[in-house]
């Protein structure tokens, strides 16, 4: 696998990263009953880390202290991110943790953002937000809620980070190393969880679709569009998230859409396409 075979142009490199991510969304929550969230998460970050580590083959040792310092953290927020949300959609649906999650990113938008125009799309996308929150309903598991907010913070520092380190490092180089720390901070949880004791050949299978679709595949092309995107771009594109998750969630789940949620995925929709073709060259 050669960086050349991900040449997407950024913009579509986000929308492949986000169909992918969702869909391994949906068929990592189908693992939840037989080996826990901690533990789906552990061999999901383990089994991309591998295969991104055979891959890209970085060499560690021509890695720079400043490299260092930047891969580091870029790698344990994006554990962290993980394992918090699979957390998440344990306690609630995954429309909604996407939702709540996309806090995070929205909050970089709005941060970096100095043009009117883009205060707009961002309006836009925090309205579609709204919309596919159920917030009147008073079932809504809190822990749920909180770690679904926590994911979206540390969602926001993947952002930046991946941003950064795309600057200092190779993309494959970047996402393969980070991708190590990433199992380093995960795979404690998926033992003490005891998950991965139930492991059979049918569901590390899973585990390695699981591995491709939510990681290796999306963290290699979101790396890409970082390198080429302002933060905010990228955040506003990362708005089709909830609906992506929707629609993912209503395949492999069956969870139904209702008006609300229709909707939400048209104003981020909308708002997406809108910063895309108003972004500055």
């Amino acid at each position: 696998m050669k960086n050349k075979e991900f040449n997407f142009p950024p913009v579509t490199a986000v929308l492949l990263a986000i169909v992918s991510v969702q869909c391994g969304a949906a068929i990592a929550k189908t693992l939840f009953p037989a080996i826990g969230a901690a533990g789906t998460a552990s061999m999901r970050i383990g089994i991309s880390a591998i295969i991104l580590f055979i891959a890209y083959r970085p060499n560690l040792k021509n890695i720079t202290p400043e490299q260092w310092k930047i891969v580091i953290p870029y790698g344990l927020s994006l554990g962290a991110m993980n394992l918090i949300f699979y957390l998440a959609i344990e306690r609630i649906q995954i429309g909604l943790a996407v939702t709540l999650e996309f806090i995070g990113p929205l909050l970089v938008a709005i941060v970096g953002s100095k043009r009117l125009i883009d205060y707009c799309w961002v309006v836009l996308a925090a309205t579609g937000i709204i919309l596919i929150a159920p917030w009147s309903n008073d079932r809504i598991d809190p822990l749920g809620v909180l770690f679904a907010l926590i994911a979206g913070g540390l969602w926001a520092t993947y952002i930046i980070l991946g941003g950064k380190v795309s600057k200092v490092m190779n993309d494959g180089q970047a996402v393969s190393t980070g991708m190590l720390f990433a199992a380093l901070l995960i795979l404690p949880f998926g033992f003490y969880e005891n998950g991965l004791a139930n492991l059979t050949p049918k569901l590390f299978g899973m585990g390695v679709a699981l591995a491709l679709l939510s990681s290796a595949i999306p963290f290699t092309l979101e790396m890409k569009a970082l390198g080429q995107l302002p933060p905010r771009t990228f955040s506003i594109l990362m708005s089709l998230e909830p609906a992506a998750a929707s629609i993912c969630a209503f395949i492999f789940l069956q969870e139904n859409l209702n008006i609300y949620e229709i909707l939400a995925m048209l104003c981020v929709i909308i708002a997406s396409a809108g910063s895309t073709l108003t972004a500055k060259k």
